[in-house]
């Protein structure tokens, strides 16, 4: 009989969308080697197979996504431990959002990407990770029931957009900064619907929306009007009250013809 053996969690590795058992963590990921200047790489014949790499990246996501439901996006950082009070903000996030019938999306990592996929699988709901391959952080979370991994950050990002409705932006570091930065672009340049987004936790935002309308506003870098591309609040309920009373003038007006 073969010996109980649990694996240990701290060496399993995603490579892309692969699942290994390794020693430690890489060197570099393929992110890193699409953009690096000055290696040794054969570049007339690496970038073609490379460019098969990232189109089969495309293919895959949009092929596992293609039927799922009206969804929301869900950043934050992965640090955050189990427990802790953003954690905990994090899961109700991800039940209330199921609960006005939206399928949860994260980037499938620890912390506040655990938090709302967990708050989403306990309530029955459809909980979606997309992570991505990284040299020092681990796989897809426990919580996600429809999980994807991508080698290249501008694959998921495509994906996030496409397959979302709203964005929620819990606390988090430059990753969370540079998607809801993505989001804030690609609303105010039309490139996607005037979906919602919403900033939760107002002492964590304050300094940077302060900075946003007494700096950009008032220097003349955005228009006034682009601060209403985002909602500020502490509290989960009026998050998703916005998000389905935005779609609900969205749905009006698309059947007016005024969109």
């Amino acid at each position: 009989m073969a010996p109980n053996i649990t694996p240990s969690p701290d060496k399993r590795k995603l490579r892309g969308p692969m699942l290994l058992r390794t020693e430690g963590d890489q060197e570099s990921t393929y992110d890193q080697r699409l953009f690096e200047l000055g290696s040794d790489h054969d570049w007339l014949h690496a970038d073609p197979w490379r460019i098969l790499r990232i189109q089969g990246e495309f293919v895959a996501g949009f092929d596992a996504l293609a039927g799922l439901p009206k969804a929301v996006c869900v950043f934050g950082s992965a640090r955050i431990k189990e427990g802790e009070p953003w954690y905990e903000a994090g899961v109700e996030v991800g039940r209330k959002l199921v609960a006005a019938d939206y399928a949860v999306i994260t980037g499938g990592g620890p912390g506040l990407m655990e938090a709302p996929n967990r708050g989403a699988y306990e309530a029955d709901g459809l909980s979606v990770g997309l992570g991505i391959e990284l040299p020092h952080e681990q796989g897809l979370n426990d919580w996600v029931d429809l999980g994807l991994n991508f080698r290249y950050f501008f694959a998921r990002k495509t994906m996030f957009l496409k397959y979302s409705e709203a964005f929620v932006c819990l606390p988090g570091g430059f990753g969370t900064l540079d998607e809801l930065f993505e989001m804030l672009v690609m609303v105010q340049t039309k490139k996607v619907n005037n979906f919602p987004i919403v900033l939760l936790g107002t002492e964590f935002w304050a300094g940077l929306v302060d900075w946003i309308r007494g700096r950009l506003v008032d220097d003349g870098m955005i228009s006034p009007g682009d601060t209403d591309l985002f909602l500020l609040t502490d509290s989960v309920d009026e998050a998703v009250e916005h998000i389905v009373e935005h779609h609900k003038n969205l749905r009006e007006n698309l059947k007016k013809g005024q969109y």
